[in-house]
């Protein structure tokens, strides 16, 4: 199969591309399935961490041009929008260049791992497509303004140093150590207590969307200040020792 998979392997699940001979050009399945691994993740209070991952030369070369404006079972931006609100804490793993939507799918995850020598561009303009609302707020609350409409408007394609440079990664490593860096940041995560982890996540997006409810975050602060798990950071923080979080 070429849909995209999952795996679940403790506290990390892994979304991986596979259509690689297609340069991981995202089709109508291939988003129901994605958004299909995120309600199953999401349902899995024990993942904590979340990696979007692709096989091959590139990370993803966009949605199917071909497919554009045609009807749908699921809708495009609704997938990523669902990637960015995923329980998880979310990692995109960019070993190869990103194209077109799939950029946005980046910018929706929490992180963004890249390969030295790769790079991006997004030709909505190019091709005459409108980029949908919350994509347009990712580039602008992640990337800044000027380098929304840069990227947006003139349809530049930037390097990886660049990438890096602007926001859009938040690492950049040489190829032959990414897999390791992806792996040390999700143990890092996975490492963290989840009713804190999981509930900053969520309300730093909110946050740089504009939509935070003060009452949720609230009761997120309660929950976590009555937790073990807070009890037993500072246990372990008084012994000098790694703490042992259980989620309650």
């Amino acid at each position: 199969m070429d849909i995209p998979g999952l795996t679940i392997d403790g506290a990390v699940a892994r979304i991986t591309l596979r259509r690689p001979g297609q340069a991981n050009r995202l089709e109508p399945d291939d988003l129901a399935a994605i958004a299909a691994h995120i309600e199953t993740v999401n349902a899995r209070p024990e993942v904590l961490v979340l990696v979007l991952q692709a096989q091959g030369k590139y990370f993803s070369s966009g949605y199917d041009i071909g497919r554009i404006g045609a009807s749908r079972h699921v809708a495009f931006d609704e997938v990523v929008n669902a990637m960015e609100d995923a329980r998880p804490v979310t990692l995109a793993l960019l070993q190869g260049s990103v194209y077109g939507g799939a950029t946005d799918f980046a910018l929706a995850c929490d992180f963004r791992l890249g390969a030295q020598g790769i790079d991006m561009f997004m030709p909505a303009a190019r091709l005459g497509l409108h980029f949908y609302q919350r994509g347009l707020e990712r580039y602008v609350s992640r990337l800044g303004l000027d380098n929304a409409k840069r990227l947006f408007l003139t349809a530049e394609r930037i390097d990886a140093q660049e990438m890096k440079a602007i926001g859009f990664l938040t690492h950049l490593v040489p190829a032959t150590e990414l897999a390791a860096a992806a792996q040390g940041l999700a143990g890092t995560l996975a490492a963290m207590a989840p009713i804190a982890l999981i509930g900053m996540k969520k309300h730093l997006n909110r946050i740089a969307r504009g939509t935070l409810d003060e009452g949720e975050l609230r009761g997120d602060m309660v929950r976590a200040a009555e937790s073990a798990d807070l009890r037993e950071g500072q246990r372990a923080w008084a012994e000098k020792r790694p703490p042992r979080f259980t989620g309650t």
